[in-house]
């Protein structure tokens, strides 16, 4: 493997459309860890939300438009969680009948990274290049945490700010009734999830709510607005790289 690998930033699409300075915070990360970054042009949707609803057919689809675009790289990485979680334990999965596409699907699974994860996991960051000076909570972000064991790593960018203090917030760990459909099909639920999250969040007295996918960010800030909060709400790439130009998420015009 070469000193600087490349790397496909698997951009999401909620980045592309609704934040992506999200996007530019994480190429600047991933460059001041050493990486060549390149955005394969043909990458499309990883296939989550159909994949949660059942239509595997639509999911294979994307998924053989997605492998090629990125079989070139020595790594791909995307800002979420949830989208990592597909390309690295749900791909393989949908071609248990094509013996050879389910290889390709292994070899893409294998070297996909959430953001944060690859950062400390295999670049060994340990100092961001970014800063912020005030109280943040973290959120995490279900998939992330269940599917690919990431709490430790973005905590311990966060703590090597020197100016930033990082207060845990109750229930931290508990889902912010986002999901995907989820938040469609059962409204009230949904609901009562986020607003116990918004609650607890503030309570911790925090300027900035933090989180590693934009799903779950934008559902708590919207339950924040609703409350005339004035906790903020911002993925946790941009305080790492110090990208705070763009208003906080639900703020202004985003990205």
């Amino acid at each position: 493997m070469a000193d600087s690998p490349r790397v496909a930033l698997f951009v999401t699409c909620l980045v592309d459309l609704f934040r992506p300075s999200v996007g530019w915070a994480a190429v600047e990360l991933l460059e001041k860890a050493g990486c060549r970054v390149e955005v394969p042009e043909p990458q499309i949707c990883c296939g989550q939300p159909a994949f949660n609803s059942g239509d595997r057919r639509t999911t294979e689809e994307l998924a053989r438009q997605t492998i090629p675009a990125l079989e070139p790289y020595d790594f791909v990485v995307a800002p979420s969680g949830s989208c990592a979680g597909m390309l690295r334990r749900h791909f393989p999965e949908l071609f248990d009948d094509d013996p050879a596409w389910k290889a390709r699907a292994r070899a893409v699974a294998d070297k996909s990274w959430e953001l944060v994860s690859f950062l400390v996991d295999v670049r060994g960051m340990s100092e961001p290049p970014g800063g912020f000076a005030g109280r943040v909570t973290y959120h995490d972000s279900c998939s992330g945490l269940r599917e690919l064991g990431i709490k430790a790593q973005p905590r311990a960018l966060l703590r090597a700010i020197s100016e930033l203090e990082l207060v845990e917030m109750e229930g931290c760990e508990v889902c912010c009734g986002f999901g995907g459909t989820f938040c469609v099909k059962y409204p009230e639920i949904s609901t009562k999830m986020v607003e116990d999250k918004a609650r607890r969040a503030e309570a911790t007295g925090a300027e900035l709510l933090l989180a590693g996918d934009l799903g779950c960010l934008m559902n708590i800030a919207g339950r924040l607005a609703r409350r005339n909060s004035t906790l903020a709400v911002r993925h946790v790439a941009e305080v790492l790289a110090g990208r705070l130009e763009t208003p906080p998420i639900g703020v202004g015009r985003v990205g």
